[in-house]
């Protein structure tokens, strides 16, 4: 029934508490689990590169000495970079922790529910497995949920785990 399900990861406690449904999954109809971590195009949304030199301070004074944060900020690109590394070391602990399973793992740039969507459908997965946040009212108004787009959005079935609470 399910030959490929895929675990799309953050590294949260929600995300985690979905490993142990992918594994008994995976065990029952002897499946690969696709571990995936999508790094934001743009995250905490840059728009645009920004300045390598910080630009505040007091008016009159050089802008490499006004505010001692020099070559502090880095460009979205390079902040990506950073994210992709975590999002690696992410996906390659949660293959340790299926080590006798069929694994793979993949880090994507992009708009997560796009991105989660988009590899659903490029590598034939069965069953989306992901975890919720457990969010309401005003913070899932603003904040949004990847888990709801990818439920609204995808094409084969989405299985949700909520996060026990503490």
């Amino acid at each position: 029934m399910y030959k490929n399900i895929l675990y799309p990861t953050d590294g949260s406690e929600a995300a985690t508490a979905v490993l142990a449904h992918c594994r008994s999954l995976a065990e029952t109809y002897d499946a690969t689990i696709h571990v995936l971590y999508v790094a934001e195009h743009q995250p905490f949304g840059l728009a645009q590169d920004l300045p390598k030199e910080s630009s505040g301070g007091m008016v009159g004074q050089p802008a490499g000495e006004r505010s001692g944060m020099r070559g502090v900020r880095e460009t979205s690109e390079e902040v990506v970079t950073r994210i992709e590394a975590h999002g690696r070391s992410i996906v390659d602990y949660m293959a340790e922790q299926l080590s006798n399973l069929s694994v793979q793992t993949s880090v994507k740039k992009g708009n997560p529910y796009e991105a989660i969507l988009d590899y659903a459908q490029t590598h034939a997965i069965d069953l989306i497995v992901m975890g919720t946040h457990g969010r309401s009212g005003l913070d899932r108004y603003l904040l949004g949920s990847v888990t709801e787009k990818v439920i609204r959005m995808s094409d084969v079935p989405v299985l949700t785990v909520r996060q026990k609470p503490a």
